[in-house]
């Protein structure tokens, strides 16, 4: 629910807290550390949200709603790259659709801002959107994580979703996902883990993500090599900075 250091988003708004491990991609998962560092500062809406299992915090499961920040967007009126729910899953199976469905309401109510929706859940994204009479927003684009070869499906589920412009994050890239096609996928966010047990990152499981994005013509953009120390990596790939961005305007509602 405010500016962010993510490289590719201004701002990350958190109408839902909490989540749960799902694939190999959330063991180290930098939401989990943050929820339990919010939880101790007494913030309410992260209570019991964690809890510590071999000295490290990880999801109990529990999702809190917060009805509250739901109007939080309209108050903004610079418009600004938003990250919904960076702190959980909108397309969790315990969140409502009636609920999701206030979430696009004020994604409609503000179209200045352009929202970017990610989700290990793509399937459930597919089948609550296009039975729900839910309308696809062009200021809405949706997403979902791939962090190696044994979720590459992620992607035909993605295919399946009625959006203005569908992209995936290959982030935190911990295998090879050689052979995926990013066939209508519009872009592609890649990166390495970062933090104290991250796992490295091969220079050429982005390559292949590169030669996806190019024979795909979708956006390509770098976020970071990870590890320990992700500012003295940096994010240089290919002796340069790649920020590539999908053009909206140019992009047909399916």
């Amino acid at each position: 629910m405010a500016e962010t250091s993510i490289e590719w988003t201004d701002a990350t708004w958190n109408p839902v807290a909490g989540c749960k491990i799902y694939s190999a991609g959330c063991t180290n998962c930098y939401a989990m550390r943050m929820a339990a560092r919010l939880e101790a500062m007494g913030v309410e809406k992260y209570a019991g949200l964690t809890r510590k299992s071999g000295g490290r915090a990880k999801w109990t499961g529990k999702i809190t709603l917060d009805y509250k920040s739901l109007d939080i967007p309209t108050k903004w009126a610079k418009p600004r790259r938003v990250f919904v729910n960076s702190m959980s899953d909108l397309f969790h199976d315990d969140i409502p659709v009636d609920f999701i469905k206030d979430v696009w309401n004020v994604m409609a109510q503000t179209k200045r801002h352009t929202y970017q929706i990610l989700t290990k859940r793509p399937d459930r994204m597919a089948e609550v959107l296009s039975n729900n009479d839910i309308a696809v927003l062009p200021n809405v684009w949706l997403g979902t994580s791939v962090e190696d070869a044994r979720v590459i499906h992620r992607l035909d589920d993605l295919r399946k979703v009625p959006a203005a412009i569908r992209f995936v994050s290959y982030e935190p890239l911990i295998g090879s996902v050689a052979g995926a096609s990013l066939k209508d996928i519009h872009w592609a966010i890649v990166g390495g883990e970062s933090g104290p047990n991250a796992r490295p990152l091969n220079p050429k499981w982005v390559d292949e993500i590169f030669d996806q994005c190019t024979d795909a013509d979708a956006a390509f953009f770098f976020k970071q090599w990870g590890g320990k120390n992700k500012k003295a990596a940096g994010r240089i790939y290919k002796n340069k900075v790649w920020d590539g961005m999908p053009a909206r305007q140019e992009v047909s509602i399916f």
